[in-house]
């Protein structure tokens, strides 16, 4: 099922959202540990958490919101190994029936399964089970996910059923799965979204970005490569099988979606965002007084920016981090109250200057129009702004919620007619090639902006 409408934060050009964080922790402190590591996680799902652990018996706890609003007031879950998930949906609806993480009880016991991605032939494999007698309680690919894995693993064993589960699974997937008292970090072929393993003081951790382990205190080991399996278990980690493919590493985790602090496949996510800015200044630069940055977005390529070019950089807009999280305001009127609610302009700053407003994508534009309007109506004499992403102009089915063309600004219109809607003296975006530049690997995946995509997908 396709994602539902995800609410948009309109201080930061309605951002794609993307689906979910992970972790698996293997150790003294279970519990503790998860909650840390999924709080460090917390800008890559907002829209439920909860937390399996195990210690001879399955323990659940899950909820809408936050992780901090969930767990308030919990008691601590005893366990021995745990997984932890933090969500937003781009496959199934809202819903608690859909938080993750998911577990089964089986003839092995107890597994259960927490996932970042999307499995662009859910719907396939979920008829198929359904008609094996198999069930159902969501409408998550996550599920779907688990009960593959569940029937591969009770023919086949647990080697070769996640092997076997892998090979029948399509899109996009880092996962952690949890057979009674061990762990498996999995790993699509493609190497979509990132997975790390990494040891603390007590224990080994899984997560989908290093910034987790570092919130332990911990020593990241190595990324789980591309098609990698990797086993936690008795206080130790081996590799069980890696498949071959051809690795396509999702460009917005370094464009977005991952914390600047964090490691994504041996690139320092913040370095390659300077980069990015650098390479934009490069390709289109512009006289100016001073670069702006759309916070928190566009911070670090604001500065490459403003490295490679000379001109000085400034905190000319402020966003206010105690209003609403999301929301979304029924007219033009109120949506621009709103967001000044949200963002102001200091106009020491910008008053009677040329400004370079750098953001790292434009999605629908109409965010970005206000934006515009705030630094024009705060004094600025010029806005031109730079985008450190090429234009978006393709759905993706690999984990983000963006499924059709006319959510793009960039799918239909030149760069002339949308500088021209955003009210912008000048708009220029960083090219592909820039992109890939600034980023430091070829084997990324940029299916968003040219429509190719690297496996099958249900619509393209």
């Amino acid at each position: 099922m396709d994602s539902q409408p995800q609410e948009s934060d309109i201080t930061t050009g309605q951002k794609v959202n993307e689906d979910c964080a992970v972790i698996g922790f293997s150790g003294d402190g279970v519990y503790s540990s998860i909650i840390a590591g999924l709080r460090s996680l917390q800008h890559r799902g907002q829209e439920s958490s909860g937390i399996i652990t195990y210690d001879g018996k399955i323990h659940v706890k899950k909820g809408m919101g936050l992780v901090s609003e969930v767990f308030k007031n919990a008691d601590p879950m005893p366990g021995i190994v745990g997984i932890g998930h933090n969500r937003y949906s781009t496959s199934g609806s809202k819903g608690i029936e859909n938080a993750g993480p998911f577990v089964i009880s089986c003839s092995l016991g107890y597994i259960g399964i927490t996932h970042n991605g999307e499995i662009t032939n859910e719907h396939e494999l979920r008829e198929e089970l359904k008609h094996d007698g198999y069930i159902f309680t969501s409408s998550s690919d996550t599920e779907v996910m688990l009960i593959e894995f569940v029937k591969e693993i009770s023919r086949y064993g647990i080697n070769e059923g996640i092997k076997r589960g892998m090979e029948r699974l399509k899109g996009a997937y880092a996962a952690v799965l949890m057979i009674n008292d061990r762990l498996y970090a999995i790993r699509d072929k493609f190497g979509f979204r990132p997975l790390v393993l990494g040891r603390t003081f007590n224990g080994y951790i899984i997560a989908s970005e290093t910034c987790a382990i570092d919130a332990l205190s911990g020593e990241t080991i190595k990324n789980v490569e591309p098609g990698e399996v990797i086993e936690v278990f008795n206080n130790s980690y081996k590799t069980i099988f890696k498949l071959d493919g051809d690795v396509s590493h999702c460009m917005f985790e370094y464009v977005y979606f991952a914390r600047p602090d964090s490691i994504i496949d041996n690139i320092e996510v913040f370095q390659a965002r300077v980069r990015m800015g650098m390479r934009l200044a490069v390709e289109s630069p512009v006289d100016a007084d001073v670069v702006v940055p759309v916070p928190d977005s566009g911070r670090a390529q604001a500065l490459g920016f403003s490295k490679a070019t000379g001109i000085p950089y400034s905190e000319g807009l402020i966003k206010n981090r105690y209003s609403e999280r999301t929301f979304i305001m029924p007219d033009q009127k109120s949506r621009l109250a709103a967001i000044k609610i949200k963002l102001n302009a200091i106009k020491s700053e910008i008053s009677n200057k040329r400004i370079v407003l750098v953001d790292d994508s434009i999605v629908r534009g109409n965010t970005m129009k206000y934006i515009v309007k705030i630094v024009r109506d705060a004094g600025a004499s010029e806005v031109h702004v730079r985008i450190s992403s090429p234009p978006i102009t393709a759905p993706c089915f690999y984990g983000v919620d963006m499924k059709t063309k006319n959510e793009f600004i960039a799918a239909n219109k030149t760069i002339e007619s949308i500088k021209n809607e955003i009210g912008a003296d000048s708009l220029a975006y960083l090219s592909i090639d820039g992109l890939k530049q600034a980023i430091g690997i070829k084997s990324i995946c940029i299916s968003c902006l040219t429509g190719i995509y690297p496996e099958y997908v249900p619509l393209s």
